[in-house]
């Protein structure tokens, strides 16, 4: 509490110096007012665009979030030490209205409490948030103490407003042990350890060993031998069909398991099988719903109050808030004697009872139509009429629900060298350094992930999956960048344009989809998704989107780099040749004029990373080829080298991509576990268990 005046004070004192006196008195008048309409705004905006955020890939809706996640703590918090001093400063005030407005005051205070416990849409808005968690519980214990040093100071009056305000203070120190809880639960090392992977020391060995060197001394023959462990395979047959409410409750249990990945943990063979067993029965719609509804689980648990109020006490915990907000509601408006109150601060009172009411409500159905809910009703005793009825509506309300974006964001070298245009106001952009920021997102645009593009990499991975091939090898799809299918489509002479650095071999295929793709005679800017050529195009633009704007989900490399330098040849050519304001496939034909009979290495040596006319290379060599069969290798080209970025990204930064909408690569990532296809399988074959035969 001291600590809050004496940062107030000196708010005011610097107040002073800049604002005039009459702006200084109405502000000392309404400060408290203003505060906490900004927090109820705050708590408002949190809780309508927290969950949202999930399903949204837009630059607006992370920055709203941003703004009111940073402000809201703030606000509350100086609320509260502005209501705190008011309340030491109290008995220097002999005015009635004044103390009137006090009274008012410390039925305000708990419900800065209640903003500082936020809503259950949000908790962190990233994962370092989680980190933290220790900062909010120091948090809560400095806030809980003042806020319940306030309801002390105004016990002693003969106003029933104090004793009104314990139920505030009890629904706002829930919410507040809710959300650091939360914190604390979703943390790294917290959710590792909570993962149930208990100490393995295996058969015992020296008793083993004994054993065998005694038969030994014996006389008798002995050796080892092993015994092969033969799994009892899960059956998921009642999980298969479509049902969605079956596919949800199977995305549960894996999620259970596959959880492991997002703390860097290891999966074993029973773990691989299991799945392998689920995923190889299902159709690619099937499949990705499953891998949808299982990073919706994961979105919760790291960025929600999901680890707290799904269970039975948090279930409890949630009525007890809503009922202490109704209580309070109901019995402040039956008082008789709040008209001696002024209208203004009535109104205010009015407005945090009924928001705060109301935002429960919002909450509790939210809680109802979530995914959780669904599992446990699915799971829990059906011989109910209530059960039965809740999940009859379950199955119905939001049935189809998206739970990630399902877009792919795009970026295009050659389109943003021909429309590259300088940003007013640079010399502003540069100082502030959000100019490369502003580029990257004026020239980027969103595409729907197509169920065409799903079956072709669903269908593709199946190749991989389990033991049906003659030489089942599911490594080689993350050991392998392209390769594999340059090699089955009989082009062993493109394979160096994948042996290159992973980020330069993007640079080339990208550039080179481009130039084949505009060349077509029946493809143009507005071409339908759905063909096999737009698909590569698409994978193609959101490959080069990760290396320009998240090259952290990519292997270290150089790729800005060879960017850069790409894009300023590209530039280069483009202006000498006047093409600036030309269309891209007229672009593309005069960069395919060019005599590459000698290698660009050659001639401009080592200094530049551009791969321009690489990719020019490349591209004369795929349109040697067939149509179809160009198209066929371009696209598991594309397909396999999505698979080698996803199973090298890790797995927090899979988790910090599902607060912006989610990506593709961390579906195709997840994917990819489930059918067996992860360096995170180390556990190959279980126990030994070895016998010993002696003869």
């Amino acid at each position: 509490a001291a600590a809050s005046v004496i940062l107030i004070n000196a708010e005011k004192r610097r107040l002073i110096e800049v604002f005039p006196d009459n702006v200084k008195e109405v502000w000392k008048e309404w400060e408290v007012e203003v505060l906490i309409l900004v927090s109820l705004t705050l708590q408002i905006v949190l809780i309508l665009f927290g969950k949202r955020r999930q399903c949204v890939a837009r630059l607006w809706i992370r920055l709203i979030l941003w703004t009111a996640y940073l402000l809201a703590d703030w606000v509350a918090t100086v609320a509260l030490g502005v209501i705190s001093q008011n309340t030491l400063d109290k008995c220097q005030r002999a005015s009635v209205d004044d103390n009137l407005k006090d009274e008012l005051m410390t039925f305000w205070a708990p419900f800065m409490l209640l903003h500082l416990g936020g809503p259950d849409t949000i908790t962190a808005y990233s994962l370092e948030d989680n980190e933290l968690w220790l900062r909010h519980l120091v948090g809560l214990i400095i806030q809980s103490g003042l806020a319940f040093y306030i309801l002390l100071v105004s016990l002693p009056g003969s106003s029933w407003l104090p004793i009104l305000s314990l139920f505030i203070f009890m629904s706002g120190l829930i919410k507040f042990c809710e959300r650091t809880y939360a914190l604390h639960s979703a943390k790294t090392m917290n959710l590792r350890d909570s993962i149930p992977t208990p100490p393995d020391p295996g058969p015992n060995y020296a008793k083993f060993m004994e054993e065998f060197t005694l038969k030994k001394a014996e006389g008798f023959y002995v050796i080892a031998d092993e015994v092969k462990e033969i799994p009892v395979p899960i059956d998921h047959s009642y999980h298969t069909g479509k049902d969605k409410l079956l596919l949800i409750s199977e995305a549960y249990d894996q999620f259970q398991t596959f959880k492991r990945l997002f703390v860097d943990l290891i999966l074993s063979f029973q773990d691989r099988d299991n799945s392998q067993s689920y995923f190889q029965k299902l159709t690619p719609k099937e499949a990705f719903d499953v891998i949808e509804a299982e990073l919706g689980f994961a979105y919760d648990t790291f960025f929600t109050k999901a680890p707290v109020i799904y269970t039975p006490l948090g279930c409890i915990l949630r009525v007890v808030t809503i009922s202490c907000t109704l209580f309070s509601l109901i019995l402040f408006s039956l008082c008789k004697n709040i008209s001696k109150y002024h209208i203004l601060d009535l109104i205010l009172t009015y407005l945090l009872l009924v928001v705060a009411f109301l935002l429960e409500i919002y909450a509790l159905i939210i809680l109802l139509n979530s995914d959780w809910i669904k599992i446990r009703l699915s799971k829990g005793k059906q011989d109910g009429i209530f059960h039965q009825f809740l999940l009859s509506k379950q199955c119905l309300q939001r049935s189809n629900k998206t739970r990630w974006s399902n877009c792919t964001p795009q970026y295009n070298l050659l389109s943003y060298c021909l429309e590259f245009k300088p940003l007013p106001f640079l010399r502003f952009q540069k100082l502030f350094m959000v100019d490369e920021l502003l580029e990257k997102h004026k020239y980027k645009r969103y595409v729907e992930v197509s169920p065409e593009l799903k079956d072709l990499i669903f269908n593709h991975f199946q190749k991989f999956a389990g033991e049906s091939n003659n030489e089942p090898d599911p490594t080689a799809l993350y050991r392998r960048r392209g390769s594999i299918a340059l090699n089955e489509n009989a082009c062993p002479s493109l394979v160096w344009s994948t042996e290159v650095e992973f980020d330069q071999s993007i640079l080339i295929w990208h550039i080179a989809t481009d130039l084949c793709y505009y060349l077509e005679n029946n493809i143009v800017d507005g071409s339908t998704t759905h063909s096999i050529e737009s698909k590569s195009k698409q994978l193609s633009d959101y490959m080069l989107y990760l290396l320009v704007v998240c090259p952290f989900m990519l292997p270290i490399g150089i790729g800005m780099i060879r960017f850069r330098d790409t894009c300023a040849e590209a530039k280069e050519f483009f202006k000498e040749r006047n093409l600036e304001k030309k269309t891209l496939a007229i672009a593309c034909g005069k960069l395919l004029t060019v005599n590459t009979e000698v290698k660009p290495a050659k001639v401009k040596g080592d200094r530049s990373k551009s791969v321009l006319f690489d990719a020019c290379i490349l591209a004369k060599a795929l349109q040697q080829k067939g149509k179809e069969q160009k198209w066929k290798v371009i696209s598991e080209v594309w397909v396999e080298m999505l698979a080698y970025a996803a199973t090298h990204c890790r797995g927090n930064h899979h988790a910090q991509q599902l607060r912006k909408g989610g990506e593709l690569l961390t579906h195709v990532w997840l994917l990819m576990a489930h059918l067996g296809i992860t360096e995170q399988f180390q556990i190959y074959r279980g126990h030994a268990r070895a016998k010993l035969i002696v003869k």
